[in-house]
């Protein structure tokens, strides 16, 4: 008998697999299977539903599927965007280089025409938080962006630029099967989210304008299209423009439109999405929206646009790490047990289902007031419209900002929750998509203003429209549905932290104040998303 084969047969001999958990992962519908998520369109897509939900239920399988598997592919390291400031010819052309992959994944994403007016708005905004769940995936901010970029031109139509007409329709409805991509181009060094302290130049150019400068932080760097904010010659006020990558003819032989891509940025998450530094030198640029009114008009909408958009996302990245940290926890035995029949397990399982069921809840609430006050993206609350329509508008402006900050920060938790549901596994990069979901959720925490910044602002807010919009008023608008206790401890702690230093001269009291304040919209904003969930759940 040969003794080394025996050996070999013997000894040594592991069977453990992962295969019936991959089998089951890989096979799950996020739709589907996800029946809170039809309880929720069941209760908010209106006379369509059943049209929006067989839409959904033809589209859910491509995501969980096919473009799952090339998001994997596309946040390999090796492939990250890159560019190629030159041609073999010694021509300035700054490609940004990406994968294949994302190029496949990009072009059916968008080839879906979401903003397009053939799709019914819940069915766009369900699509979109399915594709959301890929994470990043290179196509979650450009769709973003693209959303921001129609929205300002539907508002501000303007028939002395027959270039923003072909801008739209190239966004929204395709042009010949292609759908062209947006980005907004805000951040310069010196100011970050401090808009007024843009310094980049737009010199008037007959009826066009020619901007000279630099924006510090621009994602999809590789986009079509650019909203970007500059100073007119002359001026202190901060406009909008649009411009375009490429004039009529250049992209093909790769001839920007006179601006330079000086690098791409490394950044600790959303790594598959080119953010670049930008250098104008004389680009061409359609003004758009009331002139000098940039501010109100990138704020008004595009940003809100791209902060409302964040808590879609959130609920998507909730929902996928729930689902996978439970279907980890039913495979998963540790010690002679399954991991979810460990009381602390079963714990953090049970908190994850109800912070994503709250998330997503929430988000479907917020876009259902959204929808419902038909024309809310303004600059401002208007003054001119009737008092209970301004108390609406006021009400989806702030909880769009509470939205923004608490479910990104909440996201982060949840996230790391999940992960830890996996044990080692879990902070592998390629048994499971959450280490990189957790990267993108932080840095969503930081776009569209961090959180202290937006702290600042709502405090600010509702000191500012108390005359006409009482505390107390505006916490029972918004907890509509809660137990008057809760409405009452709300109410009144909101009115004692008017009444704090909160947002004064730093000492011990304003810290203390400050700390009150971030504590109470964390709850606040919870509060809301509780009597969201019980209204999906009835």
């Amino acid at each position: 008998m040969n003794i080394a084969s025996e050996h070999h047969v013997v000894k040594g001999k592991n069977t453990y697999t992962f295969n019936a958990f991959l089998l089951k992962r890989d096979s799950m519908d996020w739709y589907r299977d996800e029946l809170f998520l039809h309880k929720a369109v069941r209760r908010y897509a209106g006379k369509n539903v059943d049209s929006i939900h067989n839409a959904i239920l033809s589209f859910s399988p491509v995501v969980s599927s096919k473009w799952n598997k090339l998001a994997e592919q596309n946040a390999r390291p090796e492939v990250r965007p890159y560019m190629l400031h030159y041609d073999a010819f010694n021509n300035r052309i700054d490609r940004i280089v990406r994968p294949q992959e994302m190029h496949i994944l990009e072009k059916e994403v968008f080839g879906e025409g979401l903003f397009s007016s053939k799709m019914a708005p819940w069915e766009s905004f369900v699509k979109r938080m399915l594709i959301h769940q890929l994470g990043e995936a290179g196509v979650a901010c450009p769709l973003t962006c693209t959303i921001g970029l129609i929205a300002l031109l539907e508002q501000y139509p303007n028939g002395d630029h027959p270039e923003l007409r072909e801008i739209l329709q190239h966004t929204k409805e395709g042009m010949d099967g292609d759908f062209a991509i947006g980005a907004q181009f805000m951040s310069e060094i010196q100011g970050g989210s401090d808009l007024p302290a843009n310094v980049l130049e737009a010199v008037p150019d007959g009826k066009n304008y020619r901007l000279y400068g630099n924006k510090f932080f621009c994602s999809v760097a590789h986009a079509d299209y650019s909203v970007v904010t500059a100073k007119v010659t002359g001026s202190d006020k901060v406009s909008t423009f649009i411009v375009p990558s490429w004039l009529p003819g250049d992209k093909l032989p790769e001839k920007r439109n006179s601006y330079q891509i000086n690098r791409i940025k490394w950044k600790m998450g959303t790594a598959e999405l080119p953010t670049g530094e930008i250098q104008y030198d004389g680009a061409v640029a359609y003004p758009v929206g009331p002139n000098d009114k940039g501010v109100a008009v990138a704020a008004g909408i595009v940003l809100t646009l791209s902060r409302l958009e964040i808590g879609i996302a959130c609920a998507g990245f909730m929902l996928r790490a729930s689902r996978e940290a439970k279907l980890y926890g039913d495979f998963r035995t540790v010690f002679g047990k399954k991991v979810k029949d460990y009381p602390l397990s079963a714990s953090t399982l049970l908190r994850l289902q109800h912070a994503a069921e709250r998330t997503t809840a929430g988000a479907f609430k917020i876009y259902d007031l959204f929808l419902s006050l038909h024309q809310p993206l303004n600059a401002g609350i208007p003054k001119d419209q009737p008092e209970e329509l301004r108390k609406q508008l006021f009400n989806l402006r702030e909880l769009i900002l509470l939205q923004k900050i608490c479910v990104t920060n909440e996201g982060a938790d949840v996230l790391r929750d999940a992960i830890s549901v996996f044990g080692g596994h879990g902070v592998m990069e390629e048994f499971s998509a959450l280490p990189r979901i957790f990267r993108d959720v932080v840095v969503n925490e930081q776009w569209e203003g961090p959180r202290n910044l937006l702290l600042t602002q709502i405090y600010r807010d509702i000191e500012r429209v108390a005359d006409w919009y009482h505390p107390d008023e505006f916490v029972r608008n918004v907890l509509k549905g809660a137990a008057e206790e809760t409405i009452t401890m709300f109410s009144n702690q909101l009115v004692d932290l008017l009444q704090k230093p909160v947002c004064r001269e730093v000492n011990e009291e304003s810290i203390k104040a400050a700390e009150e304040w971030d504590a109470f919209c964390d709850l606040f904003f919870k509060a809301y998303q509780t009597v969201a969930r019980e209204e999906v759940l009835k």
